[in-house]
């Protein structure tokens, strides 16, 4: 089985997928036509599907045990579930990520003219792991921080803060957003600024008195009374609000919302990505919503306010619903349309055009 896995993924960067007859000739394939051969052992089962989100398709069983299968699992990054029998299983011979709140088999199907986000031979930057006590949630939280191929401590540099989805955390943008390839390549063909970007985990929980739904809303707390002043106070950054930068997709897209139109003297640069200014189903008023009342204060206060959906998004008519709300006020935004749904195909795409607007003269 001529098997091979995406470079980003979270548990190997070069898989070695053992000998055939030791489990080895197990796993996925993607083809030419860009459909996904399956080869599952479970011989024991009586029934292996591939699950997308609701979409089934079951794999065949072999006489020598094993469920067999082709799928045309759609362009870019796709989740799935495993399932055996009518259990979710998490398959160690495919590609691990996470999403779901939990670790998720994938494929990343390649997507037809799009070469930006390939791991090219040119100067590549990097990622760490970063921890900071929190005062909201009291507890040690977790962040990724990049810094370019090009950082150098002597120098100072703008911020941009990436927040990924809800049931993802801070691995998301690197692993499953491609980020370190998409702006290596930017940087290197020199259409975007250096930056630092940091990568927040969006999932908050509070150390106790929660409920996990409000907990998911702490965030926009932690950025602001905990993020912002670690990353100032450990990297050569400028502080002022047009060197900083938020952005996020789907829940990351909504606390960029509220933390960008609260504090418009924080932030030049907001980017909402399959993105929410209202939340979807909110009840009531959203007292960050007001600035959009303003129009010359909006205006001043950013250089770029970005809002991109993919047009098979689940959540285009909250998209829609802010575009009517939007009409006729005079706003100075940038709205784009992608194909695709409510996806990592789409959200690659918000970045790769998101990063080359952002800390321009």
């Amino acid at each position: 089985m001529n098997t091979s896995w995406p470079l980003d993924t979270t548990v190997s960067f070069d898989p070695y997928f053992g000998e055939p007859g030791r489990d080895g000739d197990q796993g996925c394939e993607i083809l030419a036509d860009g459909k996904v051969f399956f080869r599952i052992k479970a011989d024991q089962a009586k029934e292996v599907c591939i699950d997308q989100f609701g979409r089934i398709s079951p794999l065949q069983k072999t006489e020598e045990g094993y469920f067999e299968g082709t799928v045309e699992m759609g362009c870019g990054f796709q989740y799935f579930f495993l399932k055996v029998d009518g259990a979710d299983v998490l398959n160690p011979y495919l590609p691990i990520g996470y999403g779901c709140c939990r670790p998720m088999n994938f494929v990343d199907v390649p997507v037809p003219g799009e070469d930006w986000n390939a791991l090219n031979n040119i100067p590549h930057g990097s990622v760490a792991r970063h921890y900071y006590y929190s005062t909201v949630t009291e507890k040690t939280e977790s962040c990724l921080v990049y810094l370019p191929a090009t950082f150098d401590a002597a120098k100072k540099y703008p911020v941009l803060y990436l927040q990924h989805g809800y049931g993802e955390n801070e691995t998301g943008w690197v692993y499953q957003g491609h980020l370190l390839r998409i702006a290596d390549n930017l940087l290197h063909n020199g259409k975007m600024k250096e930056m630092i970007i940091v990568m927040g985990n969006g999932m908050t929980q509070p150390k106790e008195g929660v409920s996990r739904d409000m907990a998911r809303m702490l965030f926009p707390q932690v950025l602001l009374k905990d993020l912002i002043p670690y990353i100032e106070s450990r990297f050569p950054v400028l502080t002022d609000k047009w060197n900083r930068a938020m952005a996020g997709l789907s829940m990351g897209s909504y606390q960029t919302s509220i933390v960008t139109l609260s504090n418009p003297d924080l932030f030049g640069y907001a980017g909402v990505f399959s993105g929410f200014l209202r939340f979807p189903h909110a009840g009531s008023p959203e007292k960050h919503l007001a600035l959009l009342e303003d129009k010359e204060k909006f205006n001043d206060s950013f250089k770029v306010f970005y809002r991109a959906m993919g047009t098979g998004d689940q959540f285009y008519q909250s998209f829609a619903d802010d575009d009517e709300m939007l009409k006729d006020k005079g706003l100075n935004m940038l709205r784009q349309t992608f194909p695709g749904g409510h996806d990592w195909s789409v959200w690659r795409r918000c970045i790769y055009n998101f990063l080359p607007l952002l800390f321009q003269e």
